[in-house]
């Protein structure tokens, strides 16, 4: 049986409201180079990744001059431009395009375009962990601050008890097939992993890291160029 490969697909079709920016966020620069460029940056160069496949939008008009840059990227990453409306479009939009040049039993590693913190050594960690796993599984970490439901009008209802709960970073990295088959019959999921679970299964949860968290609003911005020049 021939070996599975590993893909990196990542969705970058989305505007970044929250960010207030006047561009997608994914293109804002972040420690020298748009903030998409450290993603893919990360992915072409680990050997273990056999191509990346960014999803963006048909209007996108920032991709050509981000992959270009450099031509470091050439034969490595290709651009789908068929990005939706939501990540879980995307996402299937871009499984859906690859159909022809992926085995039903490679690996696909989806990843957010807004975690520039990501490493190689993180991208290691998820691979030997579900290498040989049934299912696949996520990058998470687990929660450590004390969580308090709230009522409509923002007062503490309840302590949720933190045992058991983390929270969820990416690549989330599941097989092809199972992964297009979950996305293809779930509705209304916020993540890959969400999708595998309605099916029934139950993903791997391997430890990330704080360094790759999400840039989601302005004040992440700095937070991400200090990780990304190297400070603690």
């Amino acid at each position: 049986m021939m070996s599975s490969r590993y893909y990196a697909l990542i969705p970058a079709a989305g505007v970044g409201a929250r960010m207030g920016a006047d561009f997608p966020k994914q293109y804002m620069p972040l420690a020298g180079k748009p903030m998409l460029r450290h993603v893919l940056d990360t992915f072409a160069a680990h050997p273990a990744i056999a191509h990346t496949y960014v999803v963006v939008s048909a209007e996108d008009g920032y991709i050509d001059e981000v992959t270009s840059e450099g031509n470091t990227l050439a034969g490595k990453v290709t651009v789908l431009r068929n990005g939706g409306a939501t990540r879980h479009a995307s996402v299937l939009n871009g499984l859906q395009a690859i159909r022809d040049r992926i085995a039903d039993n490679d690996w696909v590693l989806v990843h957010d375009a807004a975690r520039p913190g990501l490493g190689a050594e993180l991208i290691d960690r998820l691979v030997t962990a579900l290498e040989n796993d049934e299912i696949g599984g996520l990058l998470a970490l687990p929660v450590v601050d004390t969580i308090k439901r709230s009522d409509a009008q923002a007062r503490a209802e309840v302590t949720v008890p933190r045992d058991f709960l983390w929270a969820a970073q990416t690549p989330q990295m599941f097989r092809y097939a199972l992964l297009r088959t979950a996305l293809e019959t779930a509705a209304n999921v916020t993540d890959e992993a969400s999708a595998i679970e309605a099916l029934g299964y139950r993903p791997k949860l391997v430890e990330g890291s704080p360094r790759n968290f999400k840039v989601t609003l302005p004040h992440d911005v700095a937070l991400a160029e200090l990780h990304l020049k190297g400070n603690p």
